[in-house]
C-alpha cells in the first residue's frame, strides 16, 4: 500500500511578489520521497562535516524530484537553518564562542544575503539549473586542484584584513543566491584573510551562516518558495548525518569522501546541462 501526504502549501497565508504556487496548489509526498530526502540529508550533513558541499548534493535532488528551482533552493534553507542552529548550540555548549565578532560578520553578509535570495526567486527555471551546474563543475575542480584546510598548520590570530567586509558582502550574495559551496568560499576568506585558526574559522562560519540563512529563508518563504514537509524530512536527515560525521571516522578519510562527494556532483551536473 502506497502512503501520500497531501500538503497545503502555506494555507491562509497572504504573499506578495510572482507566486510559484496558489492557494490551490498540494504536493503530494509518499513514503519513498520522505525516505529518499531523509537519506539525502543523512549524506550532506555528513558530508558538510567531513569534507563541506552538503548542498550540492541536496538541491540539484530536489531539482530532480520535480521541484521548481527556486522552490528547491528556498526548501534547502529549511535544513541549513536547522543544522546551522544545531552547530552553533554546539558551541555554545562548548562555551567556545565570539558572538560580537561572528555577529559584526555577519552583518556584512546580511545586504547581499537579501539581494541574492531575491535574485534567486526571479531567474529562470532552466537559467538557475545552467548556473547551478557551472558550479558545481567549479566545486569539483576545487577539490581536486585545491589544498585540503585540514592540512594547513593552524594560524595565530592577527590583526584582520579590511578586505574580509566586502568579501563577506560578496560571499553573502552568493549564499542568499545560491548557498551550494557556500561553506568554502567563507573558510577561504576568513582563513587567507584574517589569518585565524581553522577552528575559529569554522566557529564563525557557522554562526555568520546562521544569521544570513533568516532573511534569505524570509524571502524564499513570502515568495511561496518554500515546501516545509520536503525540507522538513531533508532537516532531519542532515541533523542524523551531522550527527554521524562527527562520530564516526571513514576510510580513507576526507579524501574519499571528497571523490565520492566529486563522482556524485559531476553526474548531476551532466543531469543539469541536459546531457542525457
Amino acid at each position: 500500500m502506497q502512503i501520500h501526504i497531501d500538503v497545503l502549501v502555506f494555507p491562509g497565508v497572504e504573499f506578495s511578489g510572482q507566486d510559484k504556487y496558489d492557494s490551490k496548489d498540494y504536493k503530494k509526498m509518499d513514503i519513498g520521497q520522505i525516505a529518499l530526502l531523509f537519506a539525502v540529508g543523512i549524506a550532506a550533513g555528513f558530508i558538510n562535516v567531513n569534507a563541506g558541499g552538503g548542498s550540492s548534493i541536496s538541491v540539484p535532488v530536489l531539482i530532480f524530484m520535480g521541484l521548481d528551482a527556486a522552490v528547491a533552493n528556498g526548501t534547502n534553507r529549511v535544513a541549513i537553518l536547522i543544522q546551522n542552529i544545531s552547530a552553533v548550540a554546539a558551541s555554545h555548549k562548548k562555551k567556545f564562542h565570539d558572538y560580537k565578532m561572528s555577529l559584526k560578520f555577519s552583518l556584512f553578509t546580511l545586504p547581499g544575503s537579501i539581494i541574492g535570495a531575491v535574485a534567486a526567486t526571479r531567474v529562470s527555471n532552466i537559467l538557475f539549473q545552467r548556473i547551478l551546474g557551472v558550479v558545481l563543475i567549479f566545486i569539483v575542480v576545487s577539490m581536486f586542484f585545491s589544498r585540503s584546510y585540514r592540512d594547513l598548520d593552524i594560524r595565530q590570530d592577527t590583526r584582520p584584513n579590511w578586505f574580509i567586509y566586502p568579501a563577506l558582502l560578496g560571499i553573502g550574495f552568493y549564499g542568499g543566491f545560491l548557498q551550494v559551496g557556500v561553506g568554502f568560499l567563507f573558510m577561504a576568506a576568513l582563513y587567507h584573510l584574517l589569518s585565524i585558526s581553522l577552528v575559529k574559522v569554522n566557529m564563525h562560519k557557522v554562526f555568520i551562516i546562521l544569521i544570513y540563512t533568516i532573511p534569505a529563508l524570509r524571502n524564499f518563504i513570502t515568495t511561496r518558495n518554500v515546501l516545509w514537509e520536503y525540507g522538513l524530512a531533508l532537516a532531519a536527515g542532515t541533523a542524523c548525518g551531522g550527527w554521524w560525521g562527527a562520530h564516526v571516522s571513514v576510510k580513507g578519510g576526507e579524501k574519499a569522501i571528497r571523490f565520492i562527494l566529486a563522482t556524485a556532483i559531476i553526474i548531476m551536473a551532466l543531469k543539469l546541462f541536459g546531457l542525457y
